[in-house]
C-alpha cells in the first residue's frame, strides 16, 4: 500500500496494490481542495511507487569537463525515442540512505570516478502525473582522467545487474549548448546541464582551493 503523507487538503478515500514486482502499482481513490475551497468528487490514480533517487553531474572544474554516461533505456524506445541515452549517474536510495550518499555510490558505480565535493541543485518530481520519484541532483566534482578517442575514459556498471554503461568526458561548453538545443531527451541530464550553465561560475569560484 502507497505511504501518502497527510495533508489538510486531501483525503485518501482508499489504496489498493493493482501490481508488485521490482516497484509497486497502487490505484488510490482520493479527493483534495479544489482552487473555489471546495472539496473535489472522489478521483482514482494509478500511482508507480519508486521512492527516493539521487543524481549527479560529475564535473571537473579545472578542465572544465563534464562525464555523462550512456546506457541503453527500453522506455525510451518505447516513447518512439533513440533507446542510448546521455545521462547523469542516479539511481534509487538504498533503504535510508541519504541522497548524497546515494550521488557518490552511482557516480563510482558507473562511471568509475570519486566525487570528493557535492553542491545540492534541488529535488525534482521527475514524472507528477505518474510516479511519486523524487530526485535530488548534485553537481559532484571530480577530477578527470586523459580521455580516449572521442572522450571516451571507460566503462561502468554493475555487472550483477547486466548494466553496459559507456562512460564520456564533454567539454562543459559543449554539453550545455546540446541541452540547450534539446539534443538530450532524458530530463534528469537537461535539468543538470542547464543549471550548470547557471552556475558554472559560481561553482568554479566555490570549489577553489578545496
Amino acid at each position: 500500500m502507497a505511504t501518502i503523507p497527510s495533508h489538510p487538503d486531501v483525503q485518501i478515500v482508499s489504496s489498493e496494490t493493482a501490481w508488485k514486482g521490482r516497484f509497486s502499482v497502487e490505484v488510490v481513490r482520493f479527493r483534495h481542495r479544489r482552487f473555489d475551497g471546495a472539496m473535489s468528487g472522489v478521483r482514482s490514480w494509478e500511482l508507480l511507487c519508486r521512492g527516493r533517487a539521487a543524481g549527479v553531474l560529475p564535473y571537473d572544474p579545472m578542465t572544465d569537463q563534464v562525464a555523462l554516461i550512456e546506457q541503453f533505456r527500453l522506455p525510451a524506445l518505447a516513447a518512439g525515442l533513440a533507446p542510448v541515452m546521455v545521462e547523469i549517474p542516479a539511481g534509487l536510495c538504498d533503504g535510508a540512505e541519504e541522497p548524497a550518499a546515494t550521488a557518490v555510490r552511482e557516480a563510482r558505480e558507473e562511471t568509475g570516478l570519486a566525487v570528493d565535493l557535492l553542491e545540492r541543485m534541488g529535488d525534482f518530481v521527475l514524472t507528477p502525473g505518474a510516479s511519486d520519484e523524487r530526485c535530488t541532483m548534485f553537481a559532484g566534482r571530480i577530477h578527470a582522467p586523459e580521455a580516449g578517442p572521442d572522450g571516451i575514459i571507460g566503462q561502468g556498471g554493475l555487472a550483477a545487474e547486466q548494466e553496459d554503461i559507456r562512460v564520456r568526458l564533454h567539454p562543459a561548453t559543449d554539453a550545455i549548448e546540446a541541452a540547450v538545443a534539446g539534443r538530450y531527451a532524458n530530463s534528469v541530464t537537461a535539468i543538470a546541464l542547464l543549471w550548470l550553465a547557471a552556475r558554472r561560475d559560481w561553482l568554479r569560484t566555490q570549489w577553489a582551493g578545496r
